[in-house]
């Protein structure tokens, strides 16, 4: 049903609401006309009034033709008794807390759990699933892609985490966020947790600042990286208003192959990481992956992005003690004595690094691979930390990813090389276009060559 009613008629407007609150069988759509500046005899209508006060001529004549004898800034005892709502609050409150003092004298342990929800309190020792997961990933694991990790993690977390509820803008089975005995949430069924939300990434991001604004749930939902795009505006709010949500963005570079430059993200890690409160993540294996989803289910005060991979990622070689929750962490100590160069990578671009720092021992360089799964989280460190990991003396540095290259200039600075993507991508295999801009051994070992000539270290 809608309704077309003029917007400065307050009676119109009223007797619209009550016509459409008496109509439970559909939604209405009230549509109230306005006219900007309504009633000011110079400005109605116009611009003028936009950006820019009426001024006190103006705003005179705007009360003469209203019929307006209050002074500025008073409001009417009519008016304000209109809108106050404490009366009927308080008496709201109280029906709610003695509803819900029954409900709890009768069902004690569900009272408890929805009070556990609703203060955003998770459950007892479920950092153990993660943890479990990576410690099995780092000991057995297989190369897999960290979209396919990311729904293990899912599969084994949602069980024990009620309040988790998920979704994917038409991308269920490619982003993996439907977990194992997930149900629907329907017209007629309330009880699942997952949407589909078909391919709406603005709606669907507004929909989850709307459920987190609520409390007693932590959604999350996934779409391609490349289409954060869509999304943009809703994730900025959530971040503003530092919501705990979980965006899962996968097919997170140019290796999405065939799809060509329209599908491959170049600048969307850059602009989720330029957004004040937004955490990203971009794990190099199934290890970092678990990391990153206990990092963003336990972040209380904004909502983080997960950028997971399409291929499939080997399992890096680390100690049981690497810093990976701290975001940045040596995964690689250079040998033979004290590190002259420092690769930094995160992603797909860990394994690249790793491989060139072989190479480049055997020429008898000392090379550090410094893994930087989420920038946000390692600036958020202790300053002696970050000195560890990344010594300000230490200048010969290079950072791997592909993605745009301008982020990387402060951690590597003017005298540092970045091997990264300068232009949209290529259709081709993925492979091939990871190949085609450079993103190999060569390509590493070319970018570290220009940073040691800048930083005066001979061949």
């Amino acid at each position: 049903m809608i309704e077309n009613v003029d917007g400065h008629a307050g009676e119109a407007v009223k007797k619209a609401v009550r016509k459409a609150r008496r109509d439970k069988s559909k939604p209405c759509l009230i549509c109230c006309r306005t006219r900007i500046a309504f009633g000011s005899p110079g400005k109605e209508g116009s611009s003028g009034s936009h950006g820019a006060p009426l001024g006190e001529e103006e705003a005179g004549a705007v009360r003469k033709r209203l019929g307006w004898s209050c002074p500025p800034f008073e409001i009417p005892a009519a008016v304000r008794s209109g809108w106050d709502a404490r009366k009927s609050g308080k008496a709201e409150e109280k029906r709610w807390s003695d509803l819900f003092a029954c409900y709890e004298q009768a069902y004690p342990e569900e009272a408890e759990e929805f009070k556990r929800r609703i203060a955003g309190r998770l459950p007892e020792d479920w950092t153990k699933v993660p943890d479990d997961y990576a410690r099995d990933e780092q000991k057995h694991g297989a190369p897999k892609a960290t979209r396919v990790a990311s729904n293990e993690l899912l599969d084994a977390i949602a069980p024990r985490m009620p309040e988790l509820l998920g979704g994917s803008a038409d991308l269920s089975a490619s982003v993996g966020t439907k977990w194992k005995g997930a149900e629907a949430v329907t017209g007629t069924n309330f009880r699942g947790r997952y949407i589909f939300y078909g391919v709406r990434e603005f709606s669907m991001g507004c929909i989850m600042n709307g459920l987190a604004l609520h409390g007693g749930f932590i959604p999350y939902a996934g779409t391609f990286l490349v289409f954060s795009d869509y999304a943009k505006s809703a994730m900025r709010l959530s971040a503003l208003m530092k919501l705990r949500l979980v965006w899962v963005l996968s097919h997170d570079s140019v290796m999405v192959g065939e799809d060509g430059p329209t599908h491959q993200p170049v600048e969307q890690l850059a602009m989720l990481r330029s957004m004040p409160g937004m955490d990203v993540w971009r794990p190099c294996d199934a290890v970092e992956c678990a990391y990153a989803w206990k990092a963003a289910l336990s972040r209380k005060d904004g909502p983080t992005s997960l950028a997971l991979s399409r291929q499939n990622l080997p399992v890096a070689p680390r100690g049981e003690a690497a810093d990976i929750g701290r975001g940045a962490y040596i995964l690689k100590e250079s040998k033979g004595g004290a590190a002259e160069i420092i690769l930094i990578a995160t992603g797909s671009e860990v394994s690249l690094a790793l491989a060139a720092a072989e190479v480049l021992e055997k020429k008898d360089r000392r090379v550090r691979v410094v893994s930087m799964p989420c920038s946000e989280v390692f600036d958020r460190q202790d300053r002696d930390y970050k000195e560890k990991v990344l010594p300000h003396d230490l200048r010969c540095r290079v950072a791997l990813e592909a993605a745009s290259t301008d982020f990387w200039r402060r951690y590597v600075g003017l005298d540092g090389s970045v091997v990264g993507m300068m232009s949209f991508g290529e259709s081709a295999p993925g492979p091939a276009v990871y190949d085609y801009f450079g993103f190999n051994v060569a390509g590493v070992l070319e970018a570290v060559k220009t940073a040691c000539r800048n930083c005066g270290i001979t061949e």
